[in-house]
């Protein structure tokens, strides 16, 4: 059966972001993630977990400066002691909130970048995931990466399904794997059960969206049923996140997902 984790970032922001913990779990919820979790202190977030009985799945390494625009770290030349500092407070709370695993943002290009820029990315990308998924290693833990679409982030350093591969190839890493993000592969790419199918093995977590204005899964061109049909034949056994704009009221939109246990 599919396991849904609501996105408490982008859910239930009828309430405030403490409260949407017990609205998730009234609604059905057995997981959430969110996008940061530095706003409030680690046992905080314990405490409304274990209210709740709802699972920690997912949430993000510090990005950067997110209100100057910045969207991780990752990739950025110069910026290395700072994200090996955001990977050191991620673990942390991944420890307190028994969460699997760590998103690590790979963050922007500058605008007009060339191939040398480009690779000095790269080259800093996996250098840092190394350290990331060394010590994360320690501890148990996963370190995701995302290709995130550039129309809604323009200029993202990963935006390809291939060239996330390439970098799971490169590094070998055991804890290192793919998020599958659903919406933003259909926007960028399309094909969205091959890319499941040939991806199956390196995929630590799926988020699901709709197409293309990201509101709930049942809105839009992608056929969710069909994929949540592939990926139960295909034995997938993680979490798939909620990461959608409600159209309305969260709790009146979850019509959807009835079949997997929601409730509205």
């Amino acid at each position: 059966m599919i396991r849904l984790a609501a996105n408490l970032s982008m859910l239930f922001n009828e309430h405030d972001f403490m409260d949407r913990f017990s609205a998730a779990a009234d609604a059905g919820f057995k997981g959430v993630e969110y996008l940061f979790p530095y706003a409030y202190s680690a046992r905080e977030l314990r405490q409304a977990l274990d209210e709740t009985h709802l699972t920690q799945v997912l949430f993000n390494l510090p990005p950067g400066d997110w209100d100057a625009g910045e969207r991780g770290l990752a990739s950025l030349p110069g910026r290395e002691a700072e994200f090996r500092d955001s990977v050191i407070e991620a673990l942390r709370y991944a420890e307190m909130l028994n969460c699997p695993h760590v998103h690590a943002m790979a963050g922007l290009l500058p605008e007009g970048s060339d191939a040398t820029t480009q690779a000095d990315h790269q080259a800093t990308y996996l250098r840092n995931l190394r350290y990331a998924t060394t010590e994360a290693a320690k501890l148990g833990k996963d370190i995701l990466i995302e290709p995130i679409n550039t129309r809604d982030m323009p200029h993202y350093f990963l935006s390809r399904q291939a060239q996330a591969m390439a970098v799971l190839k490169a590094l070998g890493a055991s804890n290192l794997k793919l998020q599958f993000d659903l919406y933003h592969c259909q926007i960028m790419e399309g094909d969205l059960i091959r890319h499941l199918e040939h991806q199956f093995s390196a995929i630590g977590h799926i988020q699901v969206a709709g197409a293309p204005e990201r509101h709930e899964p049942d809105v839009g061109e992608v056929n969710y049923p069909a994929l949540f049909t592939r990926l139960e034949a295909l034995g997938y056994s993680g979490w798939v996140g909620c990461e959608y704009r409600p159209a309305g009221d969260t709790r009146q939109g979850l019509g959807w997902g009835r079949h997997y246990g929601l409730r509205t």
